[in-house]
């Protein structure tokens, strides 16, 4: 499938198994604007159709990853609430969009990942960071408070207390801290990042894409579930996938025959 690239401010580009979407408005730190929102929810709407794609890696072009919000857009719609509203509708689900495709999604840090920029970096799977990355929701510190799910995702990523002084404090983490948060995988030093993603998409890109989407799938909706209610739903998920996909049967035959799977 070829992928629809024009586009002013982000950039979506493939190669092989594993799509691009790069922020690219860099003069401004990646700041995300309405005519951005609208480009990423149109590139996540194509990166979900093709079949061909087993991961999307989201980064930022220049000095940083993203720092949030275009403050320009966001003061001149606070004179008219639905035109805010409107604002932090499309994000969200920009946001979502990214957050429910049916494969892995890994986030490439660098620079600033604040506010906004936190919150893009928590609708991914996976998060790679550079050690000196900076990351933190800054909104407090503006007198403003999250409007693209930072007091929702936060706490179900690091905890509930860790992710309540952030949001009071505004403080910054580094990329190490980061790491040792849990907010991110792995942080090392900015000229490994490309290397150490290479790592991760090698041990990613050669896995069925089916299974891929079931298991991102039943870990998300399990995590507002009872554990017994969400191992039920694996397990209906499980049958349904054998049932509908050829994948679990090629790998039962590979590994009877002591080679590596097809997976197409």
């Amino acid at each position: 499938m070829t992928i629809h690239m024009d586009y002013s401010h982000i950039e979506l580009t493939t190669s092989g198994p594993v799509a691009t979407l790069t922020l690219a408005r860099p003069q401004v730190l990646n700041a995300v604007s309405p005519s951005m929102i609208v480009e990423m929810r149109d590139a996540a709407r194509q990166v979900s159709v093709d079949v061909s794609l087993k991961a999307l890696v989201v980064r930022g072009q220049g000095r940083g990853f993203c720092a949030g919000a275009d403050l320009v857009a966001m003061q001149e719609s606070f004179a008219d609430n639905a035109s805010l509203r409107r604002y932090l509708s499309g994000f969200n689900e920009a946001l979502f969009a990214l957050e429910e495709l049916p494969i892995p999604t890994i986030a490439v840090v660098h620079g600033h990942a604040l506010a906004g920029g936190l919150e893009l970096l928590l609708a991914c799977d996976l998060v790679i960071v550079a050690e000196d990355a900076r990351i933190g929701d800054q909104h407090i510190n503006f007198g403003l408070m999250p409007g693209g799910g930072s007091t929702q995702r936060l706490p179900r990523k690091i905890g509930k207390q860790r992710a309540m002084e952030l949001l009071f404090t505004g403080r910054w983490l580094t990329g190490k801290e980061a790491e040792d948060a849990g907010l991110a995988l792995r942080a090392v030093a900015v000229d490994q990042l490309d290397h150490e993603l290479g790592l991760l998409l090698a041990d990613i890109t050669n896995k069925s894409r089916d299974a891929l989407g079931w298991i991102k799938a039943m870990v998300r909706q399990g995590q507002s579930l009872p554990l017994r209610d969400g191992v039920t739903q694996e397990v209906n998920a499980f049958a349904h996938y054998v049932a509908t996909s050829p994948h679990p049967a090629e790998g039962i035959q590979a590994f009877r025959e002591k080679r590596s799977p097809d997976f197409g």
